[in-house]
């Protein structure tokens, strides 16, 4: 009897974790690759520093207060539905947002920085359309995750124009940079678990062709991007894994899907992305 309540204890404790924490575990990859590449070559390029670690909090939080809000709402995948869970979640929210308002405030302290208030105008536009095609279920899951990802992505520009003082091309540049990267990934990541099934090289192609659409695409444009000196040759070089990869797997044999081992690989993926990228912005054209 003692052991059958002690699991029914455990229960609530595990669900209420779901309800505060934020799930999407490559979606931390998403948000905090931009952040750093932003602000490395912001620092590299004689920026301070300090101001990056109050966005670094502020961004964090915000991220994290999508989920108990969601699930307080009720538009998330679970929603809180006892008062015990309402609780949690209700101080949950107020704990976030009091770390929040303290480093916005440090950042935007005697009128500085307010271009960011711009970039998260861009950020909450991105995220409110990727909650509204959720709702119109499974067919525009992929497309909500890069209506989102552009959200994540701009911790790029925003984290280099606070170390820098300046929202310039370069800063746009990172961003876009950031965002076909992810692009990429979220769409492979996609095309891995949908075509489990598939046998041969010829299914894949007739399931991939789009994927393969968009890998040629993205080398067409990475190529003008160095060829008119907005992308360091570098920088170019930093999606070269990536474009292997996508290619490779068209030609490899059927292997199960292992999703733990797909997520750090595509982890280790994104690392290399983020140090040839700064590299190539701070070695130049």
């Amino acid at each position: 009897m003692a052991s059958e309540t002690n699991q029914l204890a455990a229960l609530p404790n595990r669900r209420l974790g779901s309800l505060i924490a934020p799930r999407e575990h490559g979606a931390w990859g998403l948000l905090l690759v931009p952040l750093v590449t932003g602000g490395v070559v912001g620092f590299l390029a004689g920026g301070y520093s300090l101001p990056l670690i109050a966005l670094t909090i502020a961004a964090l939080g915000l991220f994290w207060l999508r989920t108990p809000a969601e699930s307080l709402l009720g538009t998330g995948l679970m929603h809180a539905q006892t008062a015990q869970e309402r609780r949690t979640v209700g101080i949950t929210i107020v704990i976030l947002v009091k770390i929040v308002a303290v480093a916005l405030a440090v950042l935007f302290w005697n009128g500085r920085n307010l271009e960011l208030l711009l970039l998260g105008l861009i950020a909450a536009f991105a995220f409110a359309a990727q909650a509204a095609l959720r709702r119109l279920g499974r067919s525009t899951r992929m497309l909500s995750q890069i209506i989102g990802t552009v959200g994540l992505t701009i911790t790029a520009p925003a984290a280099y124009y606070v170390v820098t003082g300046e929202l310039n091309s370069q800063a746009w540049t990172l961003w876009m940079a950031n965002f076909l990267f992810a692009t990429n990934q979220i769409h492979f990541v996609q095309l891995r678990i949908h075509s489990v099934r598939l046998r041969g090289w010829k299914q894949k192609f007739q399931h991939g062709c789009w994927f393969l659409v968009g890998e040629a695409v993205l080398v067409v444009a990475l190529v003008l991007a160095w060829r008119f000196h907005v992308v360091p040759w570098l920088a170019v070089l930093a999606f070269l894994p990536l474009l292997i990869r996508g290619t490779a797997w068209f030609f490899e044999r059927q292997q199960a899907l292992l999703v733990r081992r797909l997520g750090w690989t595509e982890l280790a993926y994104a690392v290399i992305f983020g140090v040839c990228l700064i590299a190539g912005f701070h070695i130049g054209y």
